[in-house]
């Protein structure tokens, strides 16, 4: 069953006159990102791939949560809308159970509540784990289950 790990990057600094695709993590998010890597792996996941934005707190997120995995960096998750996201998710090769996708919200927010419904809120280094019967090209809004959110500062 395709299940796909929806992470949304950790805490990022907001330094002046720094571009917004280089703002690095805090430590807090440091701490976080390693936090939400844990907490999947506790649940016997491991990913396939990881797919990343390619901003500086994206690639260190995904760096902290998965280490040694291989990160696949895609422009178009910057700052992308939650049907850009889909579209890439559907193109996922189908031999791949278990992928992360690591973006930014609101567009990471909006494809999991559209894919698994819930009204919850997102914040930096939060996650949805959401599993479907479709195949990743045949995913559509309202086909996933949430198996299981998970929030830094609930925990």
């Amino acid at each position: 069953m395709p299940t796909l790990i929806v992470l949304r990057h950790a805490k990022a600094a907001h330094l002046p006159g720094l571009a917004d695709r280089d703002r690095p993590l805090t430590g807090r998010g440091e701490r976080d990102a390693r936090r939400a890597g844990d907490e999947i792996r506790a649940m016997g996941l491991r990913p396939d791939a990881v797919l990343c934005s390619p901003s500086v707190r994206t690639r260190r997120t995904a760096e902290l949560a998965f280490p040694g995995a291989e990160v696949s960096y895609e422009r178009d998750i910057y700052l992308a809308h939650p049907e850009d996201l889909l579209e890439l998710v559907q193109r996922i090769e189908p031999e791949l159970e278990t992928v992360v996708l690591c973006g930014h919200n609101p567009g990471v927010h909006e494809l999991a509540m559209s894919l698994a419904g819930g009204e919850y809120e997102f914040r930096p280094g939060s996650f949805a784990v959401i599993r479907t019967p479709s195949a990743w090209v045949d995913l559509w809004p309202g086909e996933g289950d949430l198996v299981r959110r998970w929030d830094p500062k609930e925990h």
